[in-house]
């Protein structure tokens, strides 16, 4: 067997309604589906939900669930907040600047534009706290089969060393820049 694709990625979320409205207006997307229940499918336990989920483009659907009855949603403080995020595509570099642009005037914090060389990225968060981060895709098809060519050798090394190997440091290089 090999996976198709991601049906959905759930997140919890504090006020199902507030979270969907946001995305919605701040990144377009569609509102497709709401699931409430009572009695948790998978374990029957009784703990009501609502389920919502919205349309991230090219069948990717990002879900959440707001738990009235559960204490406040946290996140995990052993984890920086810069790890854990979901990241969108965007198509250029004009619509990552214009998104940029909404974001700020909507009174939202935005990180960057940040060039990580094969890709250049904004970051900021959602009212529930996720970090969302927009990217546009920079590569040319020679960086592309250059870090294709050492994946393998790089993570072997780092589960050896737990050091960063050095095999893409031309990422950081003035030549790519």
């Amino acid at each position: 067997m090999k996976v198709n694709r991601i049906h959905h990625v759930a997140y919890r979320c504090k006020d199902a309604k507030q979270t969907v409205d946001w995305y919605v207006k701040h990144l377009n997307m569609d509102f497709v589906l709401a699931i409430a229940e009572d009695l948790v499918p998978s374990t029957k336990a009784p703990d009501p939900y609502m389920h919502v989920f919205l349309d991230a483009g090219n069948g990717n659907v990002l879900a959440f669930f707001e738990l009235p009855t559960a204490p406040e949603m946290g996140r995990d403080t052993n984890t920086p907040d810069w790890v854990q995020h979901i990241a969108f595509k965007v198509n250029s570099l004009d619509e990552l600047e214009s998104a940029k642009s909404r974001l700020q005037a909507s009174g939202i914090d935005v990180i960057g534009v940040t060039d990580h060389t094969i890709f250049k990225s904004i970051y900021f968060f959602d009212p529930n706290g996720h970090r969302l981060e927009l990217a546009c895709d920079t590569a040319t098809p020679e960086m592309q089969e250059k870090l294709d060519a050492v994946k393998w050798d790089m993570l072997e090394e780092w589960s050896q060393t737990r050091r960063a190997p050095k095999h893409a440091a031309w990422m950081h290089e003035k030549e790519f820049h």
